[in-house]
């Protein structure tokens, strides 16, 4: 095996290692600083001067989805071209992909980076940093562009942010105690560590409260009227559930509640969405959400010790059912949960108004009402739960206690 090292100096052959894996991030591949790491520890025990044990050694610690295995080929291709005796210059365009939509507005002209592997060192090119900025900016326009006029390519760019977004719960005191610095005495502690001195008062032990993330309960519309929204959404719930430090109890309903929990833990979204289709008989029907929320209060709210609980309510606010019924059911609901919010896609739009029946009767009874509608609004909501505050009721606005939405039947 020939000695590298002899030939390059070893600072630069970190450095370039460093640089193809920025060059791999800007296709948007998902590519931690700290796996270049484990690279530099595989090819210790490999022959570098051997192309295919490279390659192979760098393709599976830095490739995740079998999707990225064309994007990982090309840019190999063009990083580090084959061994001739000496590792040769390298020539690399930005690398493009057809399933990643946030690639397509990338130029077409040339990033050279006039280097060898380990030779002098590789300094970003500006034809780099724009395909950073670009993929920055691709998106940007996938946060705030509405999930009902996304393309089927920019639908799979939205769940790998989906997945990227953060759900760190906000924790709630409980009843239980744990030793501790606080304010109130152990005296199971004290009497227990005073056992070698006779049992005499000498040492005191203090105990604090403990804390445990509060649970979160998804109710989703899947009618008709959320066909636009409703997969992405679900991929939402697949992503809480799969992220969150507490388990997530998830329904789904239309004409009647169904839930949805033992199908939307699969380990992979594809399955749970075949489990869950074949559970739910009413996809894309009618909405009665009066009913759907009875069903909920009576059957599962005392089980899922809802009074601790942020409910998350998903839906476009259009009812076919009674909107006095309604009105009781969310208000119930309301009583019980320690935070009710309402997330409705249409609020996205600037020229929404909560105008139907079965909105009117459910905003005195919310906590929030969020927008739903675009990957920044699901941002938004993050930071809710995090905080985890109760927010003051919604009010919607009046004049001399009169509601000025008029109200319109569903």
């Amino acid at each position: 095996m020939p000695d590298a090292s002899r030939s390059f100096p070893e600072d630069n052959f970190i450095y370039n290692l460093l640089v193809f894996g920025r060059v791999l991030r800007s296709t948007g591949m998902d590519i931690p600083p700290y796996r270049m790491g484990d690279v530099l520890s595989a090819l210790e025990h490999i022959d570098i001067t051997i192309r295919q044990d490279v390659f192979y050694a760098l393709r599976s610690l830095l490739v995740y989805d079998h999707l990225d295995y064309p994007i990982f080929e090309k840019a190999f291709d063009e990083f580090w071209k084959a061994w001739q005796h000496r590792w040769q210059a390298m020539s690399l365009p930005p690398v493009k992909a057809p399933h990643r939509p946030q690639l397509e507005a990338q130029p077409a002209g040339e990033t050279s980076s006039n280097a060898q592997l380990s030779g002098q060192q590789v300094q970003p090119s500006s034809a780099e940093t724009l395909a950073l900025q670009t993929t920055y900016s691709q998106n940007e326009l996938l946060r705030q562009k509405d999930f009902a006029a996304m393309t089927a390519q920019e639908i799979q760019a939205v769940y790998r942010l989906i997945e990227s977004l953060d759900w760190a719960p906000a924790e709630r005191k409980t009843r239980r105690f744990r030793s501790g610095a606080g304010s109130q005495i152990d005296f199971r502690q004290t009497f227990r560590s005073n056992l070698r001195f006779g049992s005499e008062i000498v040492l005191l032990r203090q105990k604090t409260q403990r804390f445990k993330p509060r649970p979160v309960i998804i109710l989703a519309d899947v009618s008709g009227s959320m066909q636009a929204y409703s997969k992405i959404l679900m991929h939402f719930i697949f992503s809480i559930t799969t992220k969150y430090a507490h388990p997530v109890e998830s329904f789904v309903f239309s004409t009647r509640l169904t839930r949805i929990t033992p199908y939307i833990s699969k380990p992979r979204f594809e399955h749970a969405m075949r489990a869950i289709s074949s559970q739910v008989h009413t996809w894309s029907g009618g909405t009665r959400i009066g009913a759907a929320l009875r069903t909920f209060n009576v059957e599962w709210a005392w089980r899922l010790n809802a009074q601790n609980a942020a409910v998350l309510l998903i839906s476009d606010g259009w009812d076919r059912g009674d909107p006095d019924a309604l009105k009781g059911e969310i208000a119930h609901l309301h009583r019980c949960a320690y935070q009710l919010i309402w997330l409705n896609p249409l609020l996205g739009s600037p020229d929404y108004q909560p105008l139907t029946r079965g909105m009117q009767a459910a905003l005195p009874h919310i906590d929030r009402f969020l927008p739903a509608h675009n990957l920044a609004s699901l941002e938004e909501l993050a930071e809710v739960l995090t905080m985890g505050l109760k927010h003051p009721p919604f009010v919607p606005p009046t004049t001399k206690n009169r509601v000025i939405y008029p109200v319109i039947d569903d």
